[in-house]
This record gives structure tokens, C-alpha cells and sequence, in this order.
């Protein structure tokens, strides 16, 4: 199968190098520094045990800068972060021929929620991940493949990523079904060495992850305290489980089955350590936010459902005006010792 993966940061580097060396055809979209490494040297993977896995550039992994470049593919896969997305619309149709599949792995609440969802907001679109609903016109509903991403890996140098741990993207069509095409992609990804299982209800897996990132990530991010810090320190606990209390109550509107407890995913949290989300890693790089995609959203969709959600709204309110800030001043922030 033709790949291409548009993002290569870390996520779309293991995917495509595992990909590539289980036989498929990856090219990968590509800028700058990394565009020049990925078409000189190939990509390398260290994986978790430290071993090293490198395609070089051939037939089976390339890069190039256009997409038209690429050309038709069997399969897209869409690695970048949500607000990144509508940049690439102009671009993003010369990948997309009639029988392509258009993976959407990105962290957050996607701009297809609603697409092939029946019930009373069928279609809807999401303002805050979709504004004016460019994304959803672009990209074919039918064609869109929806998936979870687990795996966390960290970009070393250009075309050089490491697999921190996780090894699982869970697949979904956005009807629920199990259609063949879906059958083919997973077993794709497994050839890789990758678990792909296909879920029934994409939406109720995604809300279990998202659970957490919804508070934990700006917590973090106005804070500068690490996963176990949160779950530790009472009062951040508390907010924390305030928050996806609230979240619970809007999914469940939404007809959302959240299969584990809330005091499971905040246990599940802590147990990750020390550990930096990627929103507190963002500000101290002075990069953009995902604030829209993993809680502008959730508090959207609040609204949608008419459920009150104060402690989401606060902690959006002051989050979004961080990210105002940063921008405005195109600044970091980073604690450093004295």
C-alpha cells in the first residue's frame, strides 16, 4: 500500500519507518531540516530497548515538500497537531483520490465528531477544531478513518525519532462498522509490528483519552508540574477530577460509555511519573497550543448539550489567555532554578 504521512515529526516517523520496513510504500511530507535528512539518510527508529531500525531513502521511504509532488495515495496519515490541519487544506486534495483513506491521528476532539454520527447533531460541525467548517468540506466524511494514538515517541533530530513506550492505534470508522478497507489498514499496521485493534465505538475510546488530556494538559501547562505532581498534590487532584466530572456529564449527553472509572484514569495518570504533558512541553518551547482540540471543544460541545461546566470554563478561559500571551509576545516560559 502507498502511504503518506503528513507530519513527520515523532509519531509519523515511527509510523513510517516501521511501515516502510514491513514493505509498504511511505512518503513522507517534509520541511526544512528534516525534508533534507529524511531525502539524504533515510529515517531511523531507536526503538524502547534501544535498538535501531533505518530505512534508508529507496523505493519504499521518501520525502518530498508538495503533496503534489506524492501524488494519489492508498493512504493518508494524518500526523500533525489539530490547528495545524487547516494550513494544509489548499495542499491535502492532491493526496486524496476516490479510494483513499484518510487517517485522522491527532490528539483531541476531531473535526469529524459528528460525521456519520445518528442523531440530532448528525453533520454538526465543530467550530473550535473546524472553523467554518473548512476541514469537513475538504476532506471527504466517507473516506475518513478515525484512530487513537498511544505510542509516545520524541523527535531526536531530523529524521531520527525515539519510541519512549506504547505500541497500540486503535481504528475506527466513524459509522461503527467493520468494513474491509478497515480490515486491510489494521492488519497493515500490524505487519509493522503494531497493535491496530478495530473498535466498534471510536468515539467512547477516544473520550477515555481525552479524559485526561482535557485536564491534565492545561493544568500542567499553567502550572509547570508533572503528571505526578498533579495527582499528588491534593488541591490539583481535586481540580482535576472536578474537571472530568464535568466532561463525563457532556459525553454521556453525547451518548459517550466511559468503560473505566474516573479514579482509574487519574491512578492511570500518576502512574506515568514525572512525566511532562505535551502542553507544558509546548510552553516551554514557545510553540502553539492544542488548547481548541483538548478543551475549547470539550467546553463547545458544553455548550451544544447545555450542561454547566464551570471549572472547564475557568481553567479554559485562563489557559486560552496564556496561549494569547506566548503568542502575542512570541515568548516561553520555563522554571529555572534561581
Amino acid at each position: 500500500m502507498k502511504f503518506a504521512i503528513v507530519g513527520a515529526g515523532a509519531i509519523g516517523g515511527l509510523l513510517g519507518v516501521r511501515l516502510a520496513v514491513a514493505g509498504e510504500q511511505v512518503c513522507f511530507i517534509a520541511r526544512n531540516k528534516n525534508l533534507a535528512a529524511i531525502q539524504a539518510q533515510g529515517f531511523t527508529l531507536i526503538e524502547e530497548d534501544g535498538r535501531e531500525l533505518t530505512q534508508p531513502a529507496g523505493p519504499n521511504l521518501h520525502a518530498v515538500q508538495r503533496m503534489a509532488e506524492a501524488g494519489v495515495q492508498d493512504v493518508v496519515l494524518l500526523t500533525v497537531k489539530a490547528h495545524q490541519l487547516v494550513d494544509l487544506l489548499p495542499e491535502l486534495p492532491a493526496l486524496i483520490g476516490p479510494q483513499t483513506l484518510i487517517v485522522s491521528m491527532i490528539n483531541g476532539l476531531p473535526w469529524w465528531y459528528f460525521q456519520g454520527l445518528a442523531g440530532p447533531h448528525e453533520g454538526r460541525v465543530l467550530e473550535s477544531v473546524d472553523p467554518g467548517g473548512a476541514i469537513a468540506a475538504t476532506l471527504p466524511a466517507a473516506q475518513v478513518i478515525g484512530s487513537i494514538v498511544y505510542p509516545a515517541a520524541q523527535l531526536e533530530a531530523p529524521g531520527r525519532v525515539r519510541l519512549i513506550e506504547g505500541n497500540r492505534f486503535s481504528l475506527g470508522e466513524l459509522d461503527g462498522q467493520r468494513s474491509e478497507r478497515i480490515e486491510a489498514l489494521s492488519q497493515a499496521l500490524m505487519r509493522a509490528g503494531f497493535k491496530a485493534p478495530v473498535a466498534k465505538d471510536i468515539r467512547s475510546e477516544l473520550w477515555v483519552k481525552l479524559w485526561g488530556n482535557l485536564s491534565f494538559n492545561p493544568i500542567s501547562a499553567l502550572s509547570h508540574a508533572t503528571l505526578e505532581d498533579i495527582c499528588r498534590f491534593p488541591l490539583s487532584r481535586e481540580l482535576a477530577a472536578r474537571m472530568m466530572g464535568e466532561a463525563q456529564q457532556v459525553g454521556e449527553k453525547l451518548g459517550v460509555q466511559f468503560k473505566i472509572s474516573l479514579d482509574k484514569r487519574i491512578a492511570g495518570a500518576e502512574a506515568v511519573g514525572a512525566h511532562k504533558t505535551s502542553m507544558l512541553q509546548d510552553v516551554e518551547a514557545g510553540r502553539a497550543l492544542e488548547l481548541e482540540a483538548l478543551l475549547g471543544a470539550v467546553v463547545e460541545l458544553a455548550r451544544i448539550t447545555e450542561t454547566v461546566t464551570p471549572n472547564l470554563d475557568a481553567i479554559y478561559a485562563v489557559t486560552r489567555l496564556l496561549a494569547l500571551s506566548l503568542g502575542r509576545q512570541g515568548g516561553r516560559l520555563q522554571i529555572s532554578p534561581a
